[in-house]
């Protein structure tokens, strides 16, 4: 088998740990069965980004964005579980296959066992944020150690399990958060994040998407975000692409970065024009954070187990 996962052209931590996760899982799962292609992790039960041909192995994806593709032949689809009820719904398949993201099975591999506390409060924003925003530098301010999701994998995993509490934009941020047990809290900067995928996920283990929101921190971010910046909308004109990295981040990014270069004083004012984004993460990391309860983590986790054991009897 070979994993499919979306990579990202700026990279995103959530889906790269395709690249290693499902050796821990499965391990051999790339001897067998050539022709098959196992749909893991991800926002990627899309019709832009899935292959048409060859045979699909489904084992905890989510849908999301896009259209979704035909998966109504069982010669060319084997749907073990789903990320939640949600997608359950969405795709046509039994409720109870809406187990639980597997990136939750991260916190079982050895190199993430006891993992030493660092960092008192961390933040893990979406990608898309960290890609325009201004958030190290608000970190720094509010007393928050800054998690780049954009990082290695197992590096940024690492520092949310060393994390006392998270504040997570990145929803792998929340998942990972929630499987090594750390308490977090939800935050928002603007419309485009995803809150269907948030709710399929929470809804696996009783908790609640509720998002506080946080401003989009430069007039960069609002123009990749389509958002609103003191006052200025940049609301895009056209929809979206189903295919994320089809979407014209890097040439907003180019309008929105053509000004003089950095000085102190620019620097200063962009701090200050940040300034309601600095004010509500803030009072985001001092709210009262959230978290599954231990016997909801472990009974998704053992009927996810459930269908390892069943891949293994059939693909093995």
């Amino acid at each position: 088998m070979k994993p499919y996962y979306w990579e990202s052209q700026h990279g995103n931590f959530g889906d790269d740990l395709n690249l290693w996760l499902w050796d821990f899982l499965l391990p051999g799962f790339r001897e067998v069965h050539p022709e098959t292609l196992l749909v893991g992790v991800g926002t990627v039960l899309n019709r832009a980004l899935l292959p048409e041909d060859g045979h699909k192995l489904v084992i905890g994806s989510g849908f999301g964005y896009g259209t979704l593709p035909d998966m109504s032949d069982p010669k060319e689809w084997d749907i073990r579980s789903v990320r939640g009820p949600l997608t359950a719904a969405k795709v046509g398949v039994a409720p109870e296959l809406g187990i639980i993201d597997p990136a939750v099975m991260v916190a079982d591999l050895p190199e993430f066992q006891d993992l030493r506390k660092i960092y008192k409060r961390s933040f893990v924003p979406h990608w898309e944020s960290a890609i325009a925003g201004l958030w190290p530098a608000i970190c720094d301010a509010v007393g928050l150690n800054y998690i780049d999701p954009r990082g290695e994998a197992k590096d940024v995993i690492r520092k949310i399990g060393q994390s006392e509490l998270i504040v997570a934009e990145s929803m792998h941020g929340a998942i990972l958060a929630d499987a090594f047990r750390v308490p977090w809290t939800a935050v928002s900067t603007s419309h485009s994040i995803n809150s269907f995928k948030w709710n399929d996920w929470a809804q696996t283990l009783g908790v609640t998407y509720r998002p506080r929101r946080v401003p989009v921190s430069t007039r960069a971010e609002a123009m990749i975000k389509g958002a609103r910046f003191w006052g200025m909308d940049f609301q895009a004109k056209e929809p979206q692409p189903e295919d994320p990295n089809r979407r014209q981040i890097d040439g907003d990014l180019a309008v929105a970065e053509r000004e003089p270069r950095q000085t102190s004083l620019r620097a200063a004012a962009k701090r200050a024009l940040a300034a309601p984004a600095t004010l509500a993460l803030w009072q985001a990391s001092r709210a009262a954070p959230q978290l599954s309860r231990d016997s909801a983590l472990a009974e998704r986790k053992e009927r996810f187990r459930t269908v390892l054991d069943g891949i293994r009897r059939d693909y093995f």
